[in-house]
């Protein structure tokens, strides 16, 4: 940078012509002033806004101007740690202003952020930390428990953190830094360092369902582009009050709501995924946003509070992560009158969003994933890698634009198999209609092959949804001696009402083709899902692998 240091006359002649050396140089030595990357953004809405309130934990306030300091101030810690540009830095914890902090912090001094998944046990929390051969983990002391039994199993890490924002309690020994004291000793003046949009920013572990889990490494220009683009899409701006309910660690809740809020000067909640506090905290701050999946706005819609708040400040409803259900869709449209409906949907290794239905389109796109975001595309392949342009043929859904994924780390094969033929494959089947929006029929994973035949399990699912004594419902495909694979429905029946198997077989007859009506039915009180509300089918179907097994005979 030239920090006032005269030009040489070398560099002087840099001036004289443009070639790779030449950008190169200019783009160093004036970073500080056109850089475009994730460290300046709090910065930009302190300009803006200094004195507005940028995000809300417990009773603790935050200003715009107060958080630019801290953000600051955690990543000059981090320098001083010895942490340079692209080392990853590691941490285990709630919606907290700490771990908000250690975000912004990283990306200001140059590192990689990973947020660990606080679902994990203890040698899956090791296996990513290794794998990412993380030097610094910041641990939150009611998550402390999940690593106590390995902490002596991650020997790349250097330093550990101590975070008492969410239980309160003092480090339990002399091996972690108390966070708060930590950073508060360094200077909250931005550290000088070199930032380039295509910088690696960002990792996240994919949920490793059928092998390991990868590493998605995610850059400057994937989130900035992608924060723009659910600005535009999702209509945000500085008058937003939005509630995170939601894991932050998990990139759809962070970086799809928490951080493109924070780029518009709005304001963020931080709470914990409660369904009451949820319902108390859009009445007590007057939130105009809310994002939540299909099951979380499900348990809204269903919580005995429901009635007892005023919402109607809630204008934007968004909803993601997986397929909502029709009639749930129309509840939501009828519980909140007047109020836009979004739906995102995407991946992690597109920052995570790909496409958007908007509320403009909400009703005469009922069910669709809509078309793909700002500044990205969208088609349909066949199994030979061809594009579908014919509407009503199913083919994986494919993306290609600046959301995407910089590799997986170490592990070029997959980023192969994944990039293929200059598009991202997202492993999800799609059906096109004739303005080129696309439906998500399934995963493909999820896709039940049923005496021959293909079953998308939404279809089921839609037409389980019907019977409005049903409050969830998941169809999976079970092992079956004539079938191989068997259509079976896990039902959670509302509160005090009765359903009998005969009841849906009965319905799916009027609704379905015949392979698609399920041969098993199943009722049970909840669905196993993860904290940021998707249903787990794939621990379904081990529950239920062996209930056709007396049909071997």
């Amino acid at each position: 940078m030239s920090l006032g240091i005269p030009l040489t006359d070398a560099e002087k002649a840099k001036f004289n012509t443009l070639d790779k050396d030449t950008v190169e140089y200019l783009m160093i030595r004036y970073n500080r002033v056109n850089r475009w990357v994730i460290a300046d953004m709090i910065r930009r809405s302190a300009y803006h806004f200094p004195d507005k309130t940028a995000m809300i934990f417990g009773d603790r306030k935050m200003t715009y101007a107060e958080m630019e300091g801290e953000c600051n101030r955690v990543a000059n810690a981090l320098i001083d740690l010895g942490v340079k540009k692209y080392d990853r830095v590691a941490i285990l914890a709630h919606n907290t202003i700490d771990h908000v902090l250690t975000w912004f912090g990283c990306c200001k001094a140059g590192a990689v952020y990973l947020a660990i998944n606080y679902l994990l046990r203890g040698k899956d929390i090791a296996y990513c930390i290794n794998h990412s051969e993380s030097k610094v983990f910041i641990v939150e002391d009611a998550l402390y428990d999940l690593v106590k039994d390995v902490l002596d199993e991650m020997p790349s890490v250097k330093t550990w953190i101590w975070s008492r924002q969410g239980a309160g309690k003092p480090p339990v020994s002399e091996k972690f830094k108390d966070f708060e004291p930590w950073y508060r000793a360094y200077p909250a003046t931005e550290p000088d360092t070199i930032l380039r949009i295509e910088d690696p920013v960002q990792m996240t572990y994919t949920s490793g369902t059928e092998s390991l889990p990868k590493g998605v490494i995610i850059s400057n220009q994937a989130l900035m582009a992608q924060y723009m683009g659910c600005i535009v899409d999702g209509q945000y701006d500085e008058d937003d009050v939005q509630v995170n309910a939601l894991p932050i660690y998990h990139c759809a809740q962070r970086d799809v709501f928490m951080n493109p809020v924070f780029w518009v000067g709005g304001t963020n909640i931080l709470i914990a995924p409660d369904i009451g506090q949820i319902l108390k905290n859009i009445a007590d701050y007057k939130a105009t946003m809310f994002f939540a999946p299909p099951t979380v706005w499900i348990g809204l819609l269903r919580h005995p509070d429901f009635g007892k708040y005023d919402l109607k400040s809630l204008k934007k409803c968004y909803y993601g992560a997986s397929i909502m259900p029709v009639e749930i869709l129309k509840e939501i449209m009828e519980k909140f009158p007047g109020s836009g409906i979004w739906n995102y949907y995407g991946q992690t290794e597109l920052a995570p969003y790909h496409t958007v239905l908007k509320a403009k389109d909400a009703m005469r796109k009922l069910g669709s994933a809509g078309m793909g975001g700002l500044n990205m595309e969208t088609r349909l392949e066949d199994d030979s890698f061809n594009p579908i342009t014919q509407p009503g043929v199913p083919g994986e859904i494919c993306g290609k634009g600046p959301h995407a994924l910089m590799m997986y780390f170490k592990d070029p094969e997959k980023t192969e198999e994944a990039m293929k033929g200059g598009w991202f494959h997202s492993g999800d089947v799609g059906i096109m209609d004739e303005d080129r929006y696309i439906t998500v029929a399934d995963r493909k994973k999820d896709m039940i092959k049923t005496g021959g035949e293909n079953v998308p399990t939404r279809e089921v699912e839609e037409a389980i949804y019907k019977d409005p004594r049903v409050q969830e419902v998941a169809v999976i495909g079970v092992p079956h001696p004539k079938w191989v694979e068997a259509v079976t429905a896990v039902i959670v029946p509302k509160a005090g009402q009765t359903i009998t198997e005969k009841e849906i077989i009965e319905l799916c007859r009027k609704e379905l083709a015949g392979f698609k009506v399920p041969k098993g039915i199943v009722f049970v009180q909840a669905l196993p899902k993860t904290p940021t509300g998707k249903i787990l089918k794939r621990d379904m179907r081990v529950t239920y692998k062996d209930m056709f097994e007396k049909e071997k005979a």
